[in-house]
């Protein structure tokens, strides 16, 4: 099981927050994470630029995107700004995409948001003939008549990660991706949901076995804390509940919210939780780390805690 850790913006001007993301992907790299998951925040920094950025600094950690929304850009263009972030990370990208919620689409864009899963169907027979490039890109379908030359071409293949919460979404993942990256998802729905329809739908359209990457809260604390570090995660992480698509996949599982996911307490708790995961067929963990304390010294503190808690950790799950 591969351990990643998530990197995204926070509070600051554009230059400060640029800074500490390269600052954290220097550290993940020099402490020996297998990955780098940078969310794509509607309100923030384009994660596929943060990750050409982050190709410049590093030399061997996977940088990926967690996740792009289809609708705000035609599949051609995402290939593009793909294949040139692959170029300048020197071939370590994961490519994860997703249809993205209706408060983002609909509500923050304008755009429709119908029939999602066949939208991303449709998409993705775009998006993977412009990753294979160059050439032409002459794909027609229910969404899309495209007939567009493209030159670029990769430096080495662009694996392709799709956020897929339901069945049908998953059957598409595993016929058309290499896998897929989740939010929400507690070691049950992994197990008992994700894992077996995902699974099947790849051996069934002749792909290898799929990637699983389960992203999940994680906060050291004492045992006393725990309670604290949960009802933080649902204070500051808790408005996506407000998905359908998180509520139907936190039905499949045991989780009522994602303090119930949040994997808190001491280092052999933690790694108990991590392992749960692992048993459960995730191939990869994306750990957003969860600091608690009532001051911001405090919370770096507990955020760098953390981070080296996962980063020793992470050489025994593997």
């Amino acid at each position: 099981m591969r351990i990643g850790v998530m990197i995204g913006p926070e509070k600051g001007d554009a230059a400060r927050k640029l800074s500490r993301m390269l600052d954290d992907i220097a550290w993940a790299e020099s402490a020996g994470l297998d990955t780098a998951w940078i969310p794509q925040i509607p309100t923030d920094f384009d994660a596929l630029i943060t990750i050409a950025l982050m190709g410049q600094v590093t030399t061997r950690i996977e940088l990926g995107t967690a996740v792009v929304p289809l609708q705000a850009q035609h599949p051609v263009a995402l290939a593009r700004q793909a294949l040139s972030a692959q170029a300048a990370a020197s071939g370590r990208l994961a490519l994860g995409i997703g249809p993205s919620h209706h408060w983002i689409v609909a509500d923050m864009l304008g755009l429709p948001y119908e029939k999602p899963a066949a939208y991303t169907a449709d998409y993705l027979e775009v998006l993977n003939a412009g990753l294979r490039g160059p050439g032409t890109v002459n794909v027609e379908n229910s969404t899309f008549t495209v007939h567009n030359p493209l030159d670029l071409g990769p430096v080495a293949p662009v694996p392709v990660l799709v956020a897929a919460l339901g069945p049908v979404m998953l059957r598409i993942a595993g016929e058309q991706a290499d896998g897929t990256i989740l939010w929400m998802a507690d070691e049950r729905a992994v197990g008992a949901h994700v894992v077996p329809r995902i699974t099947k739908a790849a051996a069934e359209a002749g792909r290898p076995a799929p990637r699983v990457v389960a992203g999940l809260p994680v906060c050291l604390c004492r045992p006393s804390e725990v309670a604290e570090a949960k009802a933080r995660a649902n204070r500051i992480l808790g408005e996506a509940e407000v998905s359908p698509n998180y509520q139907r996949l936190l039905e499949t599982g045991d989780a009522r919210d994602i303090g119930d996911i949040c994997v808190a307490g001491d280092e052999s708790a933690i790694a108990e939780g991590l392992r749960r995961y692992g048993d459960a067929g995730a191939t990869d963990l994306s750990v957003r780390l969860l600091p608690i304390g009532d001051t911001r010294d405090e919370l770096v503190a507990s955020k760098r805690r953390t981070r080296e808690m996962i980063a020793a950790l992470a050489k025994d799950l593997r």
